[in-house]
């Protein structure tokens, strides 16, 4: 068996101890605890900024490390498995367990319980946060976290919040978000990262890329039974069906997330990437 880098921490050199027996390497290790601890931090395949991200890791968000070095960090995160590097300025070792979870696509992070002041960080829904207070300015209520920082309290919901909504009206609120190659925030994002943000969001979790997603996420239909909440897999892609006419996905043609007809879509697509490899539909 072939085990998939992408989710598997092994190198010659060293490798994640949970794989000892089903790779070969020099050394094994246990991955010591860390947390996102800046707002967006890409996640790399080699420890080179010239490299491309294969996708992003939110604030507050757990990962694995398993090693340090040259201002690098190797990890695995925590949410979806995925394996790569962070800049070790990223990333901070036990860190107290976040309790509240961003709901909104955006928000700010004030360096005190006040609109007015020059906010100090834009985070992305799915960001986590630890509270420890609350406060009220002028009737606006906010959540105070450690070191005094604050956000409006209407942003943020507890841990395991689940408002039991569509997801496809979570993807819509991304509509306009510019498209980012590997981006999974309200900052910029993929297609792929659409998808995995949206159902995260209404408690479900799903696989980080296309191809993961086109394997394993729901159950393959037919084109003829597609409805809202379907999924449309291209060989590299992946739309969300807001209707049976309509998708909702994050392209590269718009460099948004935007709504395209879908009949249109297969055509201005078909020419470059083929015809749709499959459709796929959460199970009840």
């Amino acid at each position: 068996m072939t085990l998939d880098r992408r989710l598997n921490a092994f190198r010659p050199d060293l490798a994640d101890a949970s794989l000892q027996g089903k790779v070969d390497a020099d050394r094994f290790v246990e991955g010591a605890k860390a947390q996102v601890v800046v707002p967006v931090a890409a996640l790399r395949p080699q420890p080179d900024l010239a490299r491309g991200i294969d996708t992003e890791l939110l604030f507050g968000e757990d990962v694995d490390v398993f090693e340090r070095k040259d201002g690098w960090c190797w990890v695995k995160a925590a949410s979806d498995g995925y394996v790569g590097y962070l800049s070790e300025k990223a990333i901070r070792r036990e860190q107290a367990a976040p309790t509240h979870i961003v709901v909104t696509q955006r928000t700010f992070l004030y360096p005190e319980p006040e609109l007015r002041k020059p906010h100090a960080h834009v985070l992305s829904m799915g960001s986590r946060l630890r509270v420890t207070g609350t406060a009220e300015t002028r009737g606006n209520h906010y959540v105070v976290l450690e070191g005094g920082t604050a956000i409006f309290s209407k942003h943020v919901q507890p841990i395991g919040y689940n408002d039991g909504g569509d997801f496809v009206d979570v993807a819509l609120r991304f509509l306009e978000t510019p498209y980012l190659w590997g981006g999974r925030s309200g900052l910029g994002i993929d297609c792929s990262g659409l998808v995995q943000l949206a159902l995260l969001m209404t408690g479900r979790a799903a696989p980080r890329d296309t191809d993961m997603q086109a394997a394993g996420l729901g159950e393959p239909i037919a084109r003829d039974e597609l409805r809202r909440g379907d999924f449309v897999f291209w060989k590299g892609h992946v739309a969300i069906m807001e209707d049976e006419k309509t998708i909702v996905h994050a392209n590269g043609h718009t460099m948004t997330v935007a709504r395209e007809d879908f009949a249109a879509a297969v055509e201005r697509i078909g020419w470059l990437y083929q015809q749709p490899t499959g459709y796929r539909r959460l199970r009840d």
